[in-house]
């Protein structure tokens, strides 16, 4: 038997291989066909859908307007108290920072060299007094004697001017007695106006001259107390045009609420009342300044405080409000949000008028009806389509 080497084929060789190929595809394909098998039965990514959003209907509301300005307190009356006399301080008859009362006695100056005037004044009264009796009752004869010629008639005449003389020396005298009157009533240094009294500039002893410049005490006025704040002549133009054309309404007797926030930022628990607005505008700033009244029983207020008053401007009936969480602001810094249309997003640019009790009022850019999306928004994106829910469900189902 010939002896085979090892490059020669062993029998049934060749048609071993093409077997092999096709068990080792069959395999492959059996795998991948349970792979996809098995993913099938595991629930694979679905086809994707409109994604849920939290939306709101935007309804019209009435609501109150309210406009933020600055200010500054100041007392309803402030009298500065000064001496319209000259003289010595003798006592100081106030505790400084007290309450006083209209006519109460705060410096007493020594009244002694007045009172001497006055007596002086009341005696030359009674001189001429007397004086001008002596001249009437010789007025008198000379009249009778005239008539039956027994004085000239140039007598008569001179007799008639010495009474009028006598009587005008009078009605001096008075004046000389209420004047010295006046002086000496003016020792007596008094309130001029009710209020609370400040620091006391001079104490007893001291010298003070008729109506010098630096003034003895000064007294305020607390209860009611204004509140000057004010408010730039481009909005109060503004806000005559929305009343006039029926945006803005005023409350039934025609006066604006205002509210106080103090320095500490907390409220001031008493409501004030805009008293009138300046009538002009100033140059320099071109605002205009608007005076308010509040209650101060508790003298919590002092002039010169620095406050914030909110004041009611208007009331709104068919506002808009958007929470400020469903606004964005693009690249130029408009205000923009997202509504439902057509079961897709779509981004609006809105106009707004400020904040009301923490949302936006909105005057454009959107409409009543429309469903504003408030929830869902970080990937959302113009064009997508989605599907609205209310606001509270899709946040419950988000946590």
């Amino acid at each position: 038997m010939p002896k085979l080497s090892a490059s020669t084929p062993q029998p049934g060789a060749a048609n071993r291989w093409p077997l092999i190929a096709t068990l080792a595809l069959s395999i492959t394909a059996a795998a991948v066909l349970t792979a996809c098998g098995q993913a099938d039965a595991q629930g694979g990514p679905p086809a994707q859908g409109p994604a849920p959003v939290g939306v709101i209907t935007l309804q019209p509301q009435r609501v109150t307007l309210n406009t933020e300005l600055a200010g500054r307190t100041v007392a309803t009356q402030t009298a500065e108290v000064r001496p319209q006399v000259t003289g010595l301080i003798k006592t100081r008859a106030f505790t400084e920072g007290s309450d006083v009362k209209p006519g109460q006695l705060l410096y007493q100056i020594d009244p002694a060299s007045y009172q001497a005037a006055l007596d002086s004044a009341k005696a030359s009264l009674a001189k001429a007094e007397a004086n001008a009796t002596t001249a009437r009752l010789k007025a008198s004869r000379y009249d009778e004697l005239a008539g039956i010629d027994a004085v000239s008639k140039q007598l008569r005449d001179d007799a008639q001017a010495a009474l009028k003389q006598a009587q005008a020396d009078v009605e001096a005298a008075k004046a000389a007695v209420r004047t010295a009157q006046i002086d000496l009533d003016r020792t007596r240094v008094t309130a001029p106006v009710a209020g609370r009294i400040g620091r006391s500039a001079v104490t007893a002893g001291a010298l003070v001259t008729a109506n010098q410049a630096t003034a003895l005490a000064t007294v305020q006025q607390l209860d009611p107390i204004y509140v000057d704040v004010t408010q730039t002549s481009a909005e109060l133009l503004r806000l005559q045009r929305q009343l006039a054309d029926g945006t803005l309404q005023r409350d039934g007797n025609g006066q604006a609420r205002v509210s106080l926030l103090l320095e500490d930022g907390s409220t001031y628990p008493l409501e004030g009342k805009l008293q009138f607005s300046e009538l002009q505008v100033d140059p320099a700033s071109g605002s205009v300044t608007l005076r308010a009244q509040f209650p101060n029983p508790k003298r919590q207020l002092l002039p010169g405080m620095y406050v914030r008053a909110q004041v009611q401007t208007g009331t709104q009936a068919q506002a808009l409000l958007v929470p400020q969480a469903a606004v964005s602001r693009d690249a130029r810094g408009n205000a923009t949000a997202m509504v439902i249309k057509d079961g897709k997003a779509e981004g609006r640019v809105l106009q707004t008028a400020g904040v009301v009790q923490g949302q936006w009022l909105v005057t454009g850019g959107v409409a009543a009806g429309e469903q504003l999306i408030v929830d869902g928004l970080q990937r959302l994106r113009p064009g997508a389509p989605v599907q609205g829910v209310p606001a509270a469900a899709a946040s419950a189902a988000s946590r």
